[in-house]
Parts: structure tokens; C-alpha cells; sequence
């Protein structure tokens, strides 16, 4: 299935979408690629907030500003990733859990990536509207979606519930 079409999925079943991948075999290239287009969309979601922040405040510099953005995004981001994925496995398996350090990675990663359309619009919010109850309510909805699909896609790597979607 194409990319679209499985984050489509993923807001209906994660975890069926996340099983589909592990059964792809243990491709840490695909995981590691899946990341780092989820960190990529993270950086462009930031692009409309960092353009507003610096028509509003010119004494620091859009560049300057950009220039922090894909710091955070393309190398501490995915850092942040790997350990938050190793945590979450430790916890999983000290519930029961019957994955492996790569599914638990995989949930995340692919997690991250399916919530960028959502992520695109948290910052157009941002860009366009700024601070207030709109960008609060958009990025409640974000976090309640990557949540979502974070659990959903966890639970199905770590084996809880074989029947879960």
C-alpha cells in the first residue's frame, strides 16, 4: 500500500497497519527512512510559526530561526526517538509485553510519520492565527492523534491483544 493510504489506515487501525509492516521483516533501513521523513515534516510544520515570529519580532533573523528549527528536528529529534522507543519497549515488557526493541521503534517512527498531515496543520494554525484557544485546540488534537496511533501501533508490536486493531 502506498505511504498515504497507510497513514489513512492508521487513524482506523494502527495497529493493523504496524503489524502489516512488521511483517515486512526487520527492516531497520525502512524505520530509520520512515523517521527521518517524520523529523523532515516536523521541520516544514515549523515554517509558517517561524515566519510569523520573525515578521514580529525582526531582531532575530528567519534564517537564524530556521537554522535552530533543523537542528531540533533533523538531529535531535530522531536522537529523542530512539530512546523514548527504547523506554516504551522496557515499559511494554514489563506489562507483558512479547515484541521486540524493533517493533517498538517501528510503532513510534511510523507514529510520528502519520501524524505529520495533522502536524502541517498545527503549524499553519500557528503561522496564520498565532497563539490562542485555535492553536490550543488543534494542538490538543495532535496530541490525541499521536497518541492514538502511537498506543495503537505499540500495542499491536508488543503483542497485546493479537486481535486488536
Amino acid at each position: 500500500m502506498t505511504i498515504t493510504g497507510d497513514i489513512a489506515e492508521s487513524y482506523r487501525a494502527p495497529g493493523r497497519v504496524v503489524r502489516r509492516k512488521l511483517a515486512n521483516g526487520q527492516r531497520e533501513e525502512r524505520a530509520l527512512a520512515t523517521l527521518m521523513g517524520a523529523c523532515g515534516m516536523a521541520f516544514v510544520a515549523q515554517w509558517p510559526a517561524l515566519a510569523r515570529a520573525a515578521h514580529l519580532n525582526p531582531d532575530v533573523p528567519l534564517d537564524a530561526r530556521m537554522g535552530g528549527a533543523l537542528m531540533g528536528a533533523i538531529f535531535l529529534l530522531p536522537l529523542l526517538a530512539y530512546g523514548l522507543a527504547a523506554l516504551s519497549h522496557l515499559v511494554a515488557k514489563a506489562m507483558g509485553g512479547q515484541g521486540g526493541w524493533f517493533g517498538a521503534r517501528l510503532a513510534l517512527f511510523w507514529a510520528l510519520l502519520a501524524i505529520s498531515p495533522l502536524m502541517l496543520l498545527q503549524g499553519l494554525v500557528a503561522g496564520l492565527v498565532g497563539p490562542g484557544p485555535a492553536l490550543s485546540a488543534v494542538g490538543f488534537v495532535v496530541l490525541a492523534g499521536f497518541l492514538w496511533l502511537w498506543l495503537g501501533g505499540l500495542r499491536a508490536a508488543e503483542g497485546f491483544g493479537k486481535q486488536a486493531a
